[in-house]
């Protein structure tokens, strides 16, 4: 009997205990610990600009952004020496805009 009574003494201990220490324990990792990208940027347009579907000239025209507009850059493609295409996504509030709205796209540098 009190071989039992300890045993469980021992496992309801390690329960209670062992999983503060768990990812989803409740211990917060400190943000440095964290691998946010360090290259991400943000470009706020000073020209009317045109958003493409594909990185090139002749792509179909999505929209037509304008002064002032704040875009994130996804990635770069680079065609050739003169010619630089940015993807970017549109600053948008996921909760009130329309979910059919188009948010992403290519611009030329």
């Amino acid at each position: 009997m009190i071989n039992n009574l300890l045993k469980n003494f021992c496992l309801i201990t390690f329960a209670l205990i062992a999983p503060i220490t768990l990812p989803a324990g409740g211990i917060q990792k400190s943000l440095n610990q964290n691998n946010f990208p360090l290259n991400t940027k943000e470009i706020i347009l000073s020209s009317n600009i045109s958003l493409y579907s594909f990185p090139e000239i002749y792509a179909k025209e999505l929209l037509v952004l304008d002064v002032g507009t704040t875009l994130s850059v996804l990635r770069n493609w680079k065609v050739s020496e003169n010619e630089i295409w940015v993807r970017v996504e549109l600053a948008s509030n996921k909760l009130l805009d329309d979910p059919n709205k188009i948010k992403k796209g290519w611009i030329k540098m």
